[in-house]
């Protein structure tokens, strides 16, 4: 296996971070709320919910990020082993795991940690443990025997 330089990228991916968790600081700072993405998502999603236009603003902002950042530097086309059933059932996974572990990585990853929280610390460590142990089961495994 051979080291891709195209996708190692440190310093946007450092400035990619400090962005992140400047927005997070900033959200809980001028919100009072945790900044995460399935908890804003799921928000829209509730019938009655009079805070839409931020969530909706958030998202929109969430699109149009990298259209923006693409004017600005070249932008790298991501590569994707996984075919469209795949990346479908990897979402709706991701999507009952979030709701299951009653946050995602930006919520428990980003805001839980920094606020020393015991519980999104687990949380995280369970997104981390269960990520690694996929990818090690399909590459080496199920689908490196292919």
């Amino acid at each position: 296996m051979t080291l891709d330089l195209v996708h190692f990228t440190p310093w946007t991916s450092l400035a990619g971070g400090l962005l992140i968790g400047l927005a997070a600081a900033l959200f809980v700072l001028l919100n009072g709320r945790v900044l995460g993405v399935s908890g804003i998502v799921g928000g829209l999603l509730r019938p009655g919910a009079g805070d839409r236009g931020w969530r909706l603003s958030f998202l929109a902002g969430l699109f149009a990020a990298p259209a923006l950042w693409s004017l600005f530097a070249a932008p790298v086309a991501p590569r994707i082993a996984a075919g469209p059933v795949l990346l479908v059932l990897s979402g709706l996974l991701v999507g009952w795991g979030t709701r299951y572990g009653s946050g995602c990585t930006s919520g428990h990853g980003v805001c839980g940690i920094s606020r020393l929280s015991p519980r999104s610390v687990l949380a995280t460590l369970a997104f981390m443990a269960t990520g690694f142990a996929t990818v090690f089961v399909l590459r080496h495994t199920l689908l490196g025997a292919a």
